[in-house]
């Protein structure tokens, strides 16, 4: 029986151009030939390690989210917990300086502060999602206004300030480099890799993939869905007190603002990377790639006076939006 028309006009699927796994690295090149267009700098390597730096706190957090969303769940909160865990980790810094003096100390005990206090907050995310049954949008809407509203009253309305000589000791940690690289660049790479090789390689990502593509098959294919759920927010929490880690230094203050809409960006980007919103499949790479675009979109708008760097926040929306809408044809299409 010879095969229908439409069936026999039909490309081989061997054949196909996937465009859901190609698109994100297409729309990063097409934005680099575009930034090297409009200004001669952009490719320059104090520009170019200007966008890898600032983009690495959300890069971090991000990696960690591909496995909240890739196994079905959602985080709102990681901005406001990033304020928190940076507010505490100030307060604590400063109260044990009298006591150690500007030193290594105090800057360990800082970074412990801030590993325990995130992976405390993805923990408390966690076993709200899966031993409350609460859904995770309402868990993290609602923890979001708590830790924001913490960092606020822990600095009584205004900004915390790490102690001004101790700013100055912790300052290479954001500014100091290795051959080149700064520290928040390499750290990205490093968490970059090891979720990739998670996702790819261990049983936890194949698990993370099976819970967010079919919860009950996966309990039924004896896998842990709550404590491998639960895992995946206390990655993301403790990824969440890494980046914070890394932009304390930069600044070394905090405040109600700090990491505002970095949910937004964390989210965007892992969408733009090609992990389904839905679960069920993630892509670490991806989501690098995603926090590439993210960030050269902002580099761009500041380099050019054709959009306002202001709308920055609009486009990302946009972009979410165009790329579940991307997804959703994608899936129409198989």
């Amino acid at each position: 029986m010879s095969p229908a028309p439409e069936e026999a006009a039909r490309p081989p699927r061997g054949r196909r151009i996937d465009f859901h796994v190609l698109g994100p690295v297409l729309a990063l090149i097409a934005l680099v030939v575009l930034g090297t267009l409009i200004n001669g700098n952009f490719l320059s390597y104090g520009n170019i390690t200007n966008v890898l730096s600032r983009s690495a706190f959300i890069g971090i957090i991000a990696v960690g989210m591909t496995f909240v969303i890739t196994a079905g769940g959602l985080d709102l909160s990681v901005g406001s917990m990033a304020a928190f865990i940076a507010g505490l980790m100030i307060l604590v810094m400063n109260a044990v300086l009298p006591a150690t003096g500007v030193g290594v100390l105090p800057v360990l005990i800082g970074m412990a502060t801030a590993l325990a206090a995130g992976l405390g907050a993805g923990l408390l995310n966690g076993l709200l999602v899966t031993r409350a049954g609460i859904e995770p949008f309402i868990v993290t809407l609602g923890t979001m206004g708590i830790y924001r509203s913490l960092v606020t009253w822990m600095a009584d309305g205004g900004t915390l300030s790490l102690s001004f000589d101790l700013r100055g000791f912790y300052g290479p940690v954001y500014y100091g480099t290795v051959a080149g690289i700064s520290w928040p660049i390499l750290v990205f790479a490093a968490v970059a890799v090891l979720g990739e090789i998670a996702m790819r390689r261990m049983p936890f990502g194949r698990h993370c993939a099976a819970i967010g593509a079919s919860e009950k098959v996966a309990r039924y294919s004896a896998v842990e869905v709550d404590r491998v759920r639960l895992a995946t927010y206390a990655v993301l929490g403790l990824l969440v007190g890494v980046a914070t880690i890394m932009y304390v230094p930069r600044l070394g203050s905090a405040s109600s603002a700090t990491g505002l809409l970095w949910e937004l960006e964390a989210i965007a980007a892992v969408i733009i990377g090609g992990t389904v919103l839905k679960g069920g499949s993630g892509r670490i790479w991806g989501t690098v790639v995603g926090v590439l675009i993210l960030s050269l979109i902002g580099n761009i708008l500041n380099l050019t006076d054709m959009v306002s760097p202001y709308l920055n926040g609009a486009i990302q929306g946009a972009i979410i939006i165009l790329a579940v809408l991307m997804q959703r044809g994608s899936a129409a299409r198989e």
